[in-house]
């Protein structure tokens, strides 16, 4: 049987609700071996540390000897989720969502232990899934019941289009917990109502309702929540260097969050630090263990410290970076980097100029065409460098 400590931290750690918290409690201290599931739809090809809060917390569970099963979305990330979305998700390709789960199981292996995972994508059930099924998940909600999610409530009161879609979403992801006879499903605090309709579903195909734990959502590094849709991720696939200096750019009073949702510091050292910031301690030096931790979750202890040491040297003492890339002169800053990809349109260029992010050996540059030649060193916002061949 695991210990009380452990089981409490489980419970408790980045916890936002419980569903239903005694009846789940009193199933980990009895020591039932539980089926934990944890489904996440590639929306986007990289898994940021905001969705991997989740993914820590399936590997607590895992720990602690249950079941845990990654569904990875592919037949509902084909319709989108819009639970966080102030307008309608457009519905995915196939080839979209086929480029983007390429990876997403040895992404996730990164934190769970392969070997006592079992993983599947949600098409192997819903593809096959006829009418008469969703005839009956459907018989089971009242069109009241999805009106009165904030969201689509918002949406409607501005007339704004609310697709069928949209309202098939919470039946498909419940119909997952069904297939693999889900115990607990896990989830952000945007999924309560998806994840609420698996507990609905369950009982229809004969099946005990799941226990339902909501995790708090991570904030990226505009200070919204983290998105790859709003480019503020930290993805867990990020080279060390970019990582450690995204992890470093987060507003200071995210400092604390972050550290008991992206890392596994144990939660009295946590309540240390907090006393720490709130004593007047240095918050770029907590900062600086902040980023440690978690770019070692992903790289190891060895390119952390090579991180951090990079970022010292980058961004304390002024110098370039030792490892800098090199890419053809086309001409101008801004041409150059949207070849090389370093930035998405000229568009944004423009803009990164405009807001003086764009830097010609050390200095900030104000043309749109400011020309460039070889060995010029151009930084682009703080992270960003380029050498001109």
């Amino acid at each position: 049987m695991s210990g009380n400590k452990d089981i409490q931290e489980l419970l408790t750690r980045g916890v936002e609700e419980v569903i239903e918290y005694q009846h789940l409690e009193s199933a980990l201290l009895s020591g039932k071996k539980l089926t934990v599931k944890l489904g996440i739809d590639p929306t986007s090809p990289n898994i940021h540390i905001g969705r991997a809060v989740l993914l820590w917390k399936l590997r607590a569970f895992q720990e602690l000897g249950h079941e845990a099963v990654f569904i990875v979305g592919d037949s509902t990330g084909l319709i989108g989720d819009t639970s966080d979305k102030e307008s309608e998700r457009p519905m995915l390709t196939e080839a979209q969502v086929k480029i983007n789960k390429a990876s997403y199981f040895n992404q996730a292996f990164k934190i769970l232990d392969k070997k006592k995972t079992i993983v599947h994508f949600n098409s192997e059930w819903l593809d096959g899934l006829g009418f008469k099924d969703l005839a009956k998940m459907a018989n089971l909600f009242g069109l009241h019941e999805f009106e009165s999610r904030d969201v689509v409530a918002r949406r409607m009161k501005a007339g704004q289009r609310v697709s069928f879609h949209e309202l098939l979403y919470p039946l498909l992801q419940g119909y997952d917990s069904v297939a693999i006879k889900a115990d607990v499903e896990l989830g952000g605090t945007d999924q309560r109502f998806n994840l609420l309709a698996g507990r609905t579903i369950q009982p229809a195909y004969g099946q005990e309702s799941q226990d339902i734990m909501m995790t708090g959502l991570l904030e990226g590094t505009d200070g919204r929540k983290m998105s790859s849709s709003w480019g503020n991720v930290i993805n867990i696939v990020d080279e060390p260097n970019d990582m450690f200096g995204k992890v470093m750019s987060i507003s200071d009073d995210l400092i604390i969050k972050y550290f008991t949702l992206a890392t596994r510091v144990p939660l009295d050292e946590i309540q240390n630090i907090k006393h720490q910031l709130q004593s007047g301690g240095n918050p770029k030096n907590i900062k600086e263990r902040l980023a440690r931790e978690i770019v070692s979750l992903y790289h190891g202890i060895k390119l952390s410290k090579a991180a951090e040491d990079e970022f010292e040297r980058v961004f304390s003492e002024k110098e370039n970076p030792e490892d800098i890339r090199e890419v053809e002169n086309k001409g101008t800053a801004i041409k150059s980097a949207y070849t090389a990809g370093i930035i998405k349109s000229m568009s944004e260029g423009k803009r990164l100029i405009d807001q003086k992010a764009f830097k010609v050996n050390n200095e900030v540059i104000k043309d749109w065409e400011h020309p460039i030649k070889k060995g010029d060193i151009v930084k682009v916002g703080p992270r960003k460098f380029f050498k001109i061949k």
